[in-house]
């Protein structure tokens, strides 16, 4: 019964234990001596959400040790559709996270604009992610997220992937995992 939508362990799991849904077992698990008041979560739009009100929200205001993105696009069930945009979702985490070492993947003419406008701002070139921090990035599996994987290797101490037990073998989600941001990437 491994179909979508049909029950298995973890939905039964999850009925069992109150949860809402059987993607509660697919979030990354964090010892609770760390889930306390530090942990913050923010629901926006990422494609306009400003690094700096990012910023204001981390202690000190200097940025955050972990950003989990588990943003998925709406699915339209057109597979290259669907891959391309949540690439798109990923590289927007990734900007958020470590900021101007993905500019060199934007599009020369995007990047030139900005420079001419004067529209990016130092902080907003910057990213929010703390040196030694570490990102998660949700995407559906394609060729496509081989670039985000390749962009975060030198970027981080160690970049993996990982596909959950929780997630049904029809799902195409998987997580890069990048551990580390290496001094001077920030």
């Amino acid at each position: 019964m491994n179909g979508a939508g049909a029950p298995d362990f973890f939905y039964r799991e999850a009925q069992r234990l109150g949860y809402v849904a059987r993607s509660a077992f697919k979030k990354v698990k964090v010892p609770p001596r760390h889930c306390d008041a530090r942990v913050k979560t923010v629901c926006a739009d990422v494609m306009k959400l400003p690094k700096d009100q990012v910023r204001a929200l981390s202690p000190q205001q200097k940025g955050f040790s972990v950003i989990l993105s588990d943003m998925c696009p709406l699915v339209s069930g057109i597979t290259t559709r669907d891959a391309a945009l949540s690439v798109e979702l990923g590289m927007q985490a990734l900007d958020l996270a470590v900021g101007r070492a993905t500019l060199h993947t934007l599009d020369d003419n995007v990047q030139k604009e900005k420079e001419m406008d004067g529209s990016a701002s130092d902080l907003e070139n910057e990213g929010v992610l703390l040196t030694g921090g570490h990102l998660v990035i949700k995407l559906l599996e394609s060729e496509d997220v081989k670039e985000i994987s390749q962009i975060c290797k030198p970027l981080f101490r160690k970049a993996s992937w990982l596909r959950p037990k929780a997630t049904r073998s029809s799902s195409r989600e998987i997580y890069l995992i990048c551990q580390g941001l290496q001094q001077g990437q920030r």
